[in-house]
């Protein structure tokens, strides 16, 4: 009698862990919702700069984070021409402006904004498709120069608006 509780509680463990093991969620935490059985490619172009003010490195900093940001969070291959997703435009604006003014009245802080045109394409379900601008600005203080933080603050700007890309195209919450 003892052996076949011992037998019956064994079997209903291994049951449990059965059932626990077949009913597993899956949940992804990188933002995207994409239907990967029709949407497979996504075709980024570089976005070129059109702004009365360049820093040089800025676009290709810029077009390597977009697509870096595609790659590592979502299945879709890049491709050339005739990507399922589309994303293409141009930086159109680069500029400074005074942000504070100190005590003595001069500039005490200043801000530097990027600003992207996006147009987004979905030939999968054309009423996902948008053409949007989106803007980033760093600040930093007057008596450091352009030239010390730029790297830096570009970077920054680069990382935000490429996030605000990323989820206004593949994460339809």
């Amino acid at each position: 009698m003892e052996w076949s509780r011992q037998y019956l509680k064994v079997v209903l463990i291994v049951a449990m862990m059965a059932a626990v093991s077949a009913c597993s969620v899956s949940y992804k935490f990188n933002g995207a919702s994409i239907d990967y059985t029709k949407t497979k490619s996504i075709q980024i172009a570089d976005f070129p700069i059109r702004s009365s003010y360049v820093w040089a490195p800025m676009g290709s900093i810029f077009n390597n984070a977009l697509k870096d940001k595609f790659a590592a969070q979502t299945r879709l291959s890049q491709v050339k021409r005739n990507g399922d997703l589309k994303l293409e435009g141009e930086i159109t604006r680069y500029e400074q402006r005074n942000k504070a003014v100190g005590s003595e009245g001069f500039s005490a802080m200043t801000e530097l904004t990027l600003t992207v045109n996006v147009r987004f394409t979905n030939n999968v379900n054309h009423n996902e498709d948008f053409e949007q601008q989106f803007s980033a600005s760093q600040s930093y203080e007057t008596t450091l120069s352009l030239n010390q933080v730029q790297e830096e603050l570009v970077t920054k700007m680069v990382e935000d608006l490429v996030s605000q890309i990323f989820n206004a195209a593949v994460a339809n919450w």
